[in-house]
């Protein structure tokens, strides 16, 4: 479990650039293998991932514990899915980088900073990708916890319009119109075609 020891704006956030930086550096994990940022256990996570050429991104609300060579449930589900689709690697990035085991356990305003830093490790996970990145919309009703979460979404669908990103879901989506979460999913279980804009408007 992971329960915020505080408000990430009480806190120093470092941020994703000089995090990007210093990643690989900590020795506990194969930066050859891992994209792991920061690259240290702490209160928010920007990006982790195994590196590659072709990975699939798939996008949840907030990270929980998972580190290289440990992931969790959820992570291992993503890794199955992203293989059996064909691609080399998997990214896991989230909306919102603050941990949190349980979600009602997020700070209830957004930190601005927090925000903008983990907005620009979104543009560099699309930056890495051959050819146009594909996007995996998995976060669930879980979207719905805080209001600030529609915003970022938004901001990620701007960012994604830059580099011709196609998002996906995968499995049902739930009965608010929300994408299924990777947890109890096939790992042969297909990507469908999202329109994440369309559904920004009519179901957030």
């Amino acid at each position: 479990m992971h329960i915020p020891s505080a408000a990430t704006s009480e806190m120093e956030i470092l941020g994703f650039r000089e995090a990007l930086e210093r990643s690989g550096r900590s020795g506990a994990y194969d930066p050859e293998r891992w994209l792991y940022v920061p690259d240290f256990y702490t209160e928010y996570r920007y990006i982790l991932g195994t590196r590659g050429k072709n990975p699939l991104i798939c996008i949840g609300i907030n990270p929980s514990t998972a580190a290289p060579d440990d992931l969790d449930n959820t992570l291992k589900s993503v890794e199955r899915i992203a293989l059996g689709c064909g691609f080399d690697s998997f990214t896991m990035f989230n909306v919102y980088a603050q941990r949190a085991t349980d979600p009602d356990d997020m700070e209830q305003e957004l930190n601005p900073l927090l925000h903008r830093e983990n907005m620009e490790a979104f543009e560099y996970v699309l930056q890495q990708t051959e050819g146009f990145p594909s996007v995996w919309a998995a976060w669930g009703n879980i979207i719905e916890k805080r209001a600030y979460l529609k915003t970022c979404v938004q901001d990620m669908i701007c960012i994604g319009e830059r580099y011709n990103a196609a998002w996906y879901t995968a499995g049902k989506r739930s009965k608010r119109g929300h994408p299924h979460h990777p947890l109890y999913l096939r790992k042969d279980s297909p990507l469908d075609p999202f329109d994440v804009r369309e559904y920004c408007q009519s179901c957030l």
